[in-house]
């Protein structure tokens, strides 16, 4: 599961969105299709059911859909504002070490 890491806040619409780092103070803020992506990644169990939603939504097709999903996800994540699936994965063993 996709998920913000704590600290990132996000406040996302259907007109756009933005993501509160409490860390630096700053807003990172997202085009309504990148705010879209959010939502349905946060609502899913995978990226690739998001991308599934997003690509519905909009109507495009799958291969566009997930290219734009993951590429909002990783964008997120390499700002620190979300956790990849190693970053969840290390947290997680971390707490039994």
């Amino acid at each position: 599961m996709w998920q913000l890491r704590e600290g990132a806040h996000a406040v996302l619409t259907d007109e756009g969105g933005a993501i509160l780092d409490e860390r630096s103070g700053r807003w990172s803020l997202l085009t309504p299709t990148a705010a879209a992506a959010v939502m349905l990644l946060l609502a899913s169990t995978t990226e690739d059911q998001a991308a599934e939603q997003y690509a519905a939504r909009y109507n495009i097709g799958a291969a566009q859909a997930t290219t734009d999903v993951r590429a909002v996800a990783h964008a997120l994540a390499a700002q620190g504002l979300a956790l990849t699936e190693q970053a969840r994965r290390r947290r997680w063993w971390g707490r039994w070490r």
